[in-house]
């Protein structure tokens, strides 16, 4: 549970709350959650003042895949502030230029080419233009409660929860649900210009596709001339097992969306990686597209930095090693709580604990963070928690991880009947105050 909140704390937190947002400060006040970011190391975050600590299971969905402050990049970014600053878009780059041509190696096939960006919903906005541009079509297909950020175009190819209350919607974007070739095969038409999924979408709960279903996608598209972009933000990197999650399917995409881990936490970096002959768009002005802290050079470096690390075959083995590891642990968890926790969904890393039902991923994502674990439910399927642990980890620290994750399954399954009471009840008053 939260320790008191001394003087200062309570300082930062009314000045959060009067200043960056009302919302966020009442509902982490309600839950009894009011934890202000502190030192932070390795796999840990601490709170400001020392007195709480979690181990961070969520890696804000991966940027911190190799740890928070990790030394080694750290230790480039530094090196980098000596010679660098970000430079400038209009003019060609050396450090732009060594980080593409690594990413180009680690590709498969004539995935050539990559415009920089600074979010991972800039780098989807960008993969969407280009290819309108390419295929001179408009309509944009994506995943039922999938979410690519929350730009323009990114936001219109998410989830209707995350656009609706901003307004008119963007034209030209249908959703179909994910893992129905059905679906999707009556879904594109000769105006369609791109399939955009993610690999395994996170926010949706981490529906493991099938190979046959995503060679099934890329087929489809072929043979309709569509473009095959696939969103690997979070599931890129190593977090599979594999340095790109895509390569568990045998398929190459025609655009692939990277950011989040490729700042390797310190540095904000995306990339929009493209074949080579889409790359046409930019010929006759490749001006057209600019994005004036796209591919700073102090990050391009350490973006080098984070892909030389995860392509590493001893890092995508330990990656294996500490997924068997959570396998087994979650499987016997399973057996021991059947009425609360389903199983686990998982591509290596890319992890999601199934429960029974909507009341329980925030549930546990409570009962964890006061048994010193942060987890994150699934937001467009709350019977799923988030489990995105840091790759590189110890080994040993499973079993610690495990032993606090009972804890916290435990607890919530004892505070479930009061939770879904309250909701209830609190569904009930909003009905009449209507």
């Amino acid at each position: 549970m939260d320790q008191p909140v001394s003087e200062n704390k309570a300082r930062i937190l009314e000045a959060f709350s009067r200043h960056v947002s009302s919302g966020k400060a009442a509902f982490y006040e309600q839950y009894k959650m009011n934890f202000v970011m502190g030192r932070r190391e390795g796999p840990w975050l601490y709170d400001m003042e020392g007195q709480k600590r979690l181990f961070n299971l969520h890696c804000n969905g991966g940027v911190f895949n190799l740890g928070h402050r990790n030394e080694e990049l750290i230790s480039v970014l530094k090196s980098a502030f000596d010679e660098l600053d970000i430079g400038n878009h209009h003019l060609m780059s050396r450090e732009r230029a060594a980080l593409a041509e690594k990413i180009s190696d680690l590709m498969p096939e004539d995935l050539d080419y990559t415009v920089f960006g600074v979010s991972g919903g800039e780098a989807v906005d960008l993969a969407i233009k280009v290819a309108r541009a390419y295929t001179g079509r408009s309509k944009i297909i994506s995943a039922k409660g999938g979410y690519h950020g929350h730009t323009g175009l990114a936001m219109a190819a998410g989830d209707a929860k995350y656009r609706e209350i901003f307004g008119p919607q963007s034209p030209g974007f249908q959703q179909v649900p994910f893992g129905n070739i059905k679906a999707l095969k009556k879904a594109v038409n000769r105006k369609t210009a791109a399939v955009i999924f993610e690999t395994v979408p996170a926010t949706l709960g981490m529906p493991v596709p099938t190979v046959e279903y995503l060679q099934a996608v890329r087929e489809l598209c072929d043979s309709e001339n569509v473009l095959l972009i696939l969103d690997e933000v979070q599931t890129g990197l190593g977090r599979t097992g594999k340095l790109w999650a895509f390569e568990h399917y045998g398929i190459v995409p025609d655009i692939v969306v990277l950011g989040k881990g490729l700042s390797g936490g310190i540095y904000p970096i995306s990339a929009t990686v493209m074949r080579r002959p889409i790359e046409s768009v930019f010929h006759d002005d490749p001006f057209i597209h600019i994005s004036t802290f796209g591919g700073a050079e102090p990050g391009c470096r350490v973006a080098l930095r984070v892909l030389e690390i995860s392509s590493r075959p001893e890092f995508l083995a330990h990656v294996h090693e500490l997924a068997g590891r959570f396998r087994e642990g979650i499987g016997d968890l399973s057996k021991k709580y059947p009425k609360f926790l389903l199983g686990l969904r998982h591509l290596g890393l890319m992890m999601g604990l199934k429960m029974k039902d909507r009341w329980s991923g925030p549930l546990l994502t409570k009962t964890a963070y006061d048994n010193d674990l942060l987890i994150v439910y699934a937001n467009n399927n709350p019977s799923v928690a988030q489990f995105l642990p840091p790759l590189t980890m110890d080994a040993a620290d499973v079993d610690w991880v495990l032993e606090h994750l009972e804890q916290a399954v435990a607890g919530a399954k004892k505070l479930k009947p009061l939770y879904k009471m309250k909701k209830r009840f609190e569904g009930v008053v909003n009905i009449f105050r209507k």
